[in-house]
């Protein structure tokens, strides 16, 4: 297990959930400001790529097997008890939002992003300290 290369991408998550912090929103109507949208849009993204990297670093790391898509790695991070079974559906739900970020540009729902920001920044904490608790054990 390349534990540095771990801790390097959980340090490159902190920068960006610090990013986050400092251009966070005060309201709806200020998230509406398109530089402010973009921002908190890309650095969403890039927050749940870093958390996908950690993943693949962790299923490769421990020879977990080789997942035949993306889902598979948090499935196997699952099955070894390294994420809780309710961190492998936030996970997936991540993805599944990233995906859209991506692909899907001119036809993102303004209130699912918003909300996102002002109620689910914890689940980039708590999957950092499932990480970290995990590699303590390992």
């Amino acid at each position: 297990m390349d534990r540095e290369r771990v801790l390097s991408r959980i340090d490159e998550l902190d920068g960006y959930l610090k990013e986050l912090d400092i251009i966070m929103p005060t309201d709806f109507r200020a998230y509406k400001v398109i530089e402010k949208k973009r921002s908190c849009e890309r650095l969403l993204q890039i927050a749940i790529e870093a958390i996908i990297n950690i993943c693949a670093l962790m299923v490769t790391g421990l020879r977990l097997g080789i997942p035949s898509e993306e889902d598979d790695i948090f499935d196997k991070l699952e099955q070894s008890k390294i994420i809780t079974p309710a961190m492998k559906e936030t996970l997936k739900r991540m993805k599944g939002f990233r995906n859209i970020l991506l692909h899907e540009y001119g036809h993102i729902d303004d209130d699912l992003v918003y909300g996102i920001l002002k109620n689910n920044i914890k689940d980039f904490r708590a999957f950092k300290k499932e990480i970290l608790d995990a590699l303590k054990r390992v």
